[in-house]
């Protein structure tokens, strides 16, 4: 690919003050290593797991009862490699090791500040939870469930179960009953965590009839605890085991917390896949490999200090969450946002940024091509002066969006598109503040993990596309999937395409400068003509149509009665008013043909009212694939939008 124009380049300054930097110099002086380079130093990472790891615990000051002399053993297989075998920790304790009257949290919904939470405070508060699980009867191993917002009182639930070894699991409320239960009916929690309701795009929605509903099918729940958050004090009398939690908290006084001390793989979290093919896989975390992980992170790829004040707009539904709440390892102080990014004229989250003098802001790509489409200019109407850095995830951040983020969020800034996810908790695409912005491309490989692209005969590639793989082990690989227990889902899931290497599932290209480009899923690429082709290749294209405000591109089957090929359908969404007119039509075709190939061009573009996409926002290809093959969808329930993907069956003009 051509070389792309270079957008941004820290100061020497910058370079000088990062705690990358920082870290890399600590090792090369302590090792006595020849590396001057960050393509050095990274080689270096993957080459020497057990040093690199080990100097992440020792830098970042790791809290534990119980190091060990063994870093890793079997780290030739993969699944099957261990770490820190002889280590004892607890993951709150290492979250909690700031207790002073700085910020913890910072919450806002779209009224705007709600309240501040201090680390003593959090602390005081985390203590008294602890004790009320304790008192239940929980132990180490149980595992509580939270179906809530990202508010304050979620981070202490979190913190007071990960201090006892209890495993923690969460999603948002806007899910239905059957989401809820598909998720938490497979882990079988003991204490069900929940808000009253909640404020979304100006309106307050109840979730105390659903938690009811959950509650009645979940056997195992011993307590439901309420936090307020509509109302000052809600009825839920007729909630089985409900109790609110000033109640629930009553007889219990601050003290000092009891951390459980536990394995490094001990589990942490179980977090959940889409569930739009089946129901969803729940991934275990466990708790050293996570710690480890988002320390290196946040110090390292994010460049978090004590006190800087890092946002990311999230639901306690993604990884995202689960990423920030990591953030107080660092001793940062965490913005949280619940609600509609769009209320206030799609203002809210710059307005939170300015006032709150936001270091980092992290959101999603979807929102950054919406403020664009909708003309906003952030760096003319607010101060983000304080914003050092910009991190978008949930697909590949168009070039186009660079352009627009330069020019009307904010000049002198690292933006970083990152990527990884759910599976690692982490990401295989980097932020990094030494290294220059590429228009369109990922900064770096994370450090310590050995990211590389394979072609179709497991070869690996630069300049070329192929599949995304890591081919040794890393501290936060999963330790599985829940009740699999030969992990017969798990090895097929990430390991059956290439043996012994991760293979993620995204299509991706490595450039010569160490950069990435994603290209979309693997699961989701087009095969015209035995042709691979990323879906991110069109959205790019499509996505500069102003007329345009989304779309989706799938592979159909054809000829349908006997199918020997696919061929390309690209479905958009327009803004309202708009109509696919035959002019419209040849624009877009002209457009992915002038700066795509010929063989992107779909066969068919149909105009469609709406999109399916997750509560993540993420479009679902696999789902849209199904609705026009008149395939069976399950569990849509995880849908943002359900109904959406009844404008998919049976549409006339696929018939020819």
């Amino acid at each position: 690919m051509n070389d792309p124009q270079k957008l941004w380049q820290p100061s020497q300054q910058a370079i000088e003050r990062a705690q990358i930097t920082e870290f890399a110099r600590w090792i090369v002086r302590r090792l006595k290593l020849d590396v001057s380079s960050y393509p050095e130093f990274y080689r270096w990472t993957v080459e020497n797991p057990e040093e690199f790891w080990n100097s992440i615990w020792e830098w970042c000051g790791v809290i534990a009862s119980r190091k060990g002399a063994t870093v890793l053993v079997d780290g030739d297989k993969m699944p099957g490699a261990k770490w820190f075998p002889e280590a004892r920790l607890n993951f709150a304790e290492n979250l909690l090791r700031r207790g002073d009257r700085g910020d913890a949290l910072m919450f806002w919904d779209e009224t705007g500040f709600r309240r501040r939470v201090s680390y003593a405070e959090l602390y005081s508060d985390v203590s008294r939870a602890a004790q009320a699980l304790k008192a239940l009867g929980l132990r180490a191993g149980d595992r509580v469930a939270a179906f809530i917002p990202n508010m304050p009182e979620t981070v202490v639930f979190a913190l007071a179960a990960i201090s006892q070894g209890i495993v923690w699991s969460s999603c948002s409320p806007d899910f239905g009953t059957d989401g809820v239960l598909d998720r938490f009916g497979q882990i079988e929690p003991k204490v069900l965590f929940c808000a009253d309701g909640y404020l979304y795009n100006g309106q307050r929605h109840d979730s105390l009839a659903r938690v009811r509903e959950i509650a009645a099918q979940l056997p195992s729940v011993r307590k439901v605890v309420v936090a307020p958050h509509l109302e000052e004090r809600p009825d839920v009398s007729d909630i089985p085991n409900a109790v609110l939690l000033e109640e629930w908290l009553r007889r219990f006084t601050p003290g000092d917390i009891d951390y459980a001390q536990m394995p490094f793989d001990h589990p942490l979290y179980i977090l959940f896949t889409s569930g739009t093919t089946g129901k969803p896989k729940c991934i275990v975390h466990g708790a050293g490999g996570s710690l480890l992980s988002g320390l290196k992170m946040y110090k390292l790829q994010f460049d978090v200090r004590p006190g800087d004040r890092f946002f990311y707009y999230t639901t306690c539904n993604w990884v995202m969450w689960n990423l920030l709440f990591a953030g107080l390892s660092a001793e940062a102080s965490l913005m949280l946002y619940d609600g509609s990014p769009f209320v206030r004229g799609a203002r809210v989250l710059f307005d939170f940024a300015a006032d709150e003098r936001f270091t980092h802001f992290g959101t999603s790509a979807k929102f950054i091509d919406a403020i664009a489409k909708r003309g906003l200019s952030p760096r003319e109407t607010h101060d983000l002066s304080s914003v050092r850095m910009i991190i978008s995830t949930g697909s590949p951040l168009v070039p186009e969006s660079y352009d627009y983020v330069y020019a009307h969020v904010k000049q002198d800034v690292c933006l970083s598109s990152i990527s990884g996810g759910t599976d690692i908790m982490a990401a295989f695409a980097d932020a990094n503040p030494i290294l220059p912005v590429y228009r369109g491309e990922l900064q770096c490989r994370s450090l310590g993990l050995a990211v590389e692209v394979f072609d179709e005969e497991g070869q690996p590639v630069v300049g070329k596309k192929g599949e995304l793989v890591c081919s040794k082990p890393f501290p936060s690989m999963p330790l599985g999937f829940w009740n699999d227990r030969h992990q017969e889902k798990y090895h097929s899931a990430y390991f059956d395409r290439f043996p012994n290497v991760w293979c993620h599932g995204d299509w991706v290209e490595l450039t010569e400068r160490g950069t990435m480009v994603v290209y979309g899923r693997s699961d989701a690429t087009l095969n015209p003509g035995g042709v691979r082709i990323g879906t991110a290749e069109l959205y790019r294209q499509v996505e500069k149509i102003d007329e345009v405000e989304e779309a989706v591109a799938i592979g159909q089957l054809w000829p349908p009665d006997k199918p020997s090929d696919t061929r390309v359908l690209l479905f958009v969404k327009l803004r309202e008013g708009r109509t696919l007119d035959a002019a419209l039509e040849e624009r877009i075709r002209n457009g992915i043909r002038d700066n795509a190939t010929p063989r992107h061009v779909p066969a068919k573009i149909i105009q469609v009212a709406d999109i399916p996409r997750t509560k993540n926002n993420k479009v679902v290809e696999i789902a849209v694939r199904a609705a026009v093959h008149g395939m069976p969808v399950g569990n849509t329930d995880a849908l943002a939008n359900p109904e959406a993907l009844e404008l998919f069956r049976d549409l006339p003009e696929l018939q020819a």
